[in-house]
């Protein structure tokens, strides 16, 4: 058993939206979360500048003691995995991307059409496409870059005409022309919308990588015995690089709790 935290790190806001499936699934556990929110998004930046702001973040982390790091960002997980496990060799650090696309890989067939919609960055690696295809050959991944969703997202423009005409923008074409039936939202910000996407596209099923990964998460918990037990009172910490009100809009928005139950801290990371 092991009551320290898990850190959990992406670009902005978006991995809050793999915490409350923890919490459901592993409700022991407790979380230190760092946001990069002065420097988000990270999705179409250059990889180098990427590989710098994650290894800082994961510096920061593991300062703080934290058992296993968690990339809650497909940007991340697509250009920085191995750097960091290769930083950090001797602590758990999961990506997003595998649960995901091994979902997709092991409950599409033939007959499916499936998408993936991410950050720039995400899209040009290729990780998704050729990771499903890599688990089940049969399948053919259709993918398109989507990147005015984060900023939207972070500004909090979510529940209006704007974001739906974005969604509109990028996906009508890419929906039709394909014929998809499965879209993996590649992009931890993207759930965010899911409620958007569905009723536009009410008969899209979705893969969630948020969710996906927690099976991942409490694999290793339990392979390492690193578990937490019942008596782990300690409090959720949530860090941003810009403590903003959008922050805190959002957190309470996704966490579906009161500010004033929070741990809330700035921590500014720009070496």
């Amino acid at each position: 058993m092991d009551n320290r935290p898990i850190g959990f790190f992406d670009s902005g806001l978006g991995g809050l939206t793999s915490i409350p499936h923890l919490m459901a699934s592993l409700p022991n556990e407790r979380v230190i979360y760092f946001g990069d929110t002065a420097r988000t998004p990270y999705g179409s930046k250059a990889v180098s500048t990427i590989k710098q702001y994650s290894a800082q973040i994961a510096d920061f982390l593991v300062s703080k003691n934290v058992k296993m790091l968690v990339i809650a960002c497909n940007t991340i997980s697509a250009t920085c995995l191995d750097d960091l496990r290769k930083r950090f060799p001797h602590i758990p650090i999961v990506g997003i991307i595998n649960p995901a696309a091994h979902k997709a890989a092991n409950t599409c067939t033939i007959d499916n059409n499936v998408g993936v919609i991410a950050t720039k960055v995400t899209i040009a690696s290729g990780v998704y496409k050729d990771r499903i295809e890599e688990l089940n050959p049969d399948l053919h991944v259709h993918q398109m870059a989507t990147p005015a969703f984060v900023p939207l997202i972070e500004e909090g423009i979510i529940e209006n005409e704007i974001m739906d005409l974005t969604i509109h923008h990028y996906m009508d074409d890419f929906i039709k022309d394909n014929n998809i039936d499965t879209l993996v939202l590649g992009c931890t910000h993207y759930p965010i919308i899911r409620k958007n996407i569905e009723k536009i596209y009410p008969n899209l099923r979705i893969i969630n990588p948020s969710y996906e990964i927690i099976s991942r998460i409490q694999t290793i918990l339990e392979k390492e015995d690193i578990l937490a037990n019942e008596l782990n009172d300690r409090e959720n910490i949530f860090y941003a690089s810009d403590l903003s009100e959008n922050f805190t809009n959002m957190i309470t928005k996704v966490m579906e709790v009161e500010e004033s139950s929070l741990v809330l801290k700035f921590k500014n990371l720009d070496l």
